[in-house]
């Protein structure tokens, strides 16, 4: 779920920390991707006829078509991809996880309506809302970004706190996923649509957590009360206060505990048991494994290893497969060699600058070096 309307609302109050570029912009550069909310938009969005792609057994394949193709994408387009799994979610998300089996429940309900009523618009309306990524899911794609040698962490609890810290920790650029919550935790770097297909030629979005803070005129503890009044996975919120009656509060007031102080309880009355105060320390001190503790290598596919579990496994079509695995080859190469050539450029320029230099001083000192000649 993320944060509620922050990007909205750091489009109105601090419209310079969010930048689009396109995809190529990123070229060379290494960033963490929340597999989990991957997989779960392939879940959704790859489809065949409104429904999941699956194989002559049944097995759904839509994760697994979208990862692999997804993938070449970003490695064609010369980024380093890698990946962060969900581990434990944490005990205060506990609560969000009940109002979603809610949420699920209810939508079983209403799609036995629509198939009842044979309205097939709702029916796949509904059917994505009972979408779920399974631990086979993951397995599955932990498999396949071995086998294509991307690497992957399995993070102890959140996946985008875990990918915060490879960042913050100087292993990626910048964390790619739809949730706002990463600048929450305190990345970097974060980039929304960092991978969208071509076809849809959407720019990725790159905020600045330093612009954020700049923008909106808060400390990094200021904003985690903000974000928290705005409606987090972690505990309620306040009902009644907006995004901007939030940053209002939390400008003037500074934390959550002197807001309290300060608005009328009976008009804005906070939620019984309100665990506001763990929710922020869930923020600032995350359950992940240290960055340096982590060593991300990319390697050159096993192309008949894919092909096996791709084709022979999963039933995928070989030539599409083998298609797929030498351009993943021929990004890798084309990724390097970008790199040695940028290299080689900055080298170039630092000696280009370093003639001029030395040409000015040439001109400047040219009477002395002549004296100095006549002396030789």
């Amino acid at each position: 779920m993320g944060i509620h309307n922050l990007a909205k609302l750091i489009a109105d109050f601090a419209p310079s920390a969010m930048k689009e570029q396109e995809m190529k912009s990123y070229f060379g550069r290494k960033i963490a991707i929340d597999a989990s909310m991957c997989i779960y938009q392939f879940l959704i969005a790859v489809r065949s006829d409104g429904a999941q792609l699956a194989n002559e057994d049944g097995e759904v394949t839509s994760h697994l078509v979208g990862l692999f193709y997804r993938t070449i994408r970003m490695i064609d387009n010369g980024i380093k991809p890698a990946y962060v799994f969900d581990g434990k979610p944490p005990d205060l998300k506990s609560g969000e996880l009940v109002k979603r089996k809610e949420r699920r429940q209810e939508a079983e309900k209403e799609l036995e309506k629509a198939k009842e009523a044979g309205d097939t618009e709702n029916v796949q309306k509904f059917e994505r809302r009972l979408v779920r990524a399974t631990p086979q899911h993951n397995e599955d794609c932990k498999k396949l970004l071995k086998l294509m040698g991307i690497p992957y962490v399995e993070a102890p609890g959140e996946a985008e706190a875990q990918c915060v810290a490879l960042v913050n920790g100087d292993k990626v650029y910048g964390v790619g996923t739809e949730d706002m919550d990463a600048l929450t935790f305190g990345t970097k770097v974060m980039l929304r649509q960092p991978h969208t297909s071509e076809a849809k030629k959407l720019p990725v979005q790159e905020y600045s957590f330093n612009k954020v803070l700049e923008g909106l005129n808060l400390s990094h503890e200021e904003f985690i009360d903000l974000c928290i009044l705005m409606g987090c996975d972690y505990c309620g919120t306040i009902r009644g206060i907006g995004p901007k009656r939030a940053i209002e509060l939390i400008q003037k007031h500074k934390n959550i505990e002197a807001v309290l102080e300060n608005i009328d309880q009976k008009k804005y009355p906070p939620p019984e048991g309100w665990l506001f105060k763990q929710a922020r320390e869930l923020f600032k001190h995350p359950d992940v494994t240290p960055a340096e503790d982590i060593e991300l290598k990319w390697t050159d596919p096993d192309e008949e290893g894919v092909v096996d579990f791709m084709c022979k496994r999963f039933g995928f079509n070989e030539e599409r497969i083998r298609n797929g695995c030498q351009k993943l080859k021929k990004g890798r190469k084309g990724a390097t060699q970008g790199r040695l050539d940028s290299f080689f450029t900055v080298v170039a320029n630092k000696s280009s600058n370093k003639r001029k230099a030395e040409e000015m001083n040439g001109k400047k000192s040219k009477k002395a070096k002549g004296s100095f000649k006549k002396r030789k």
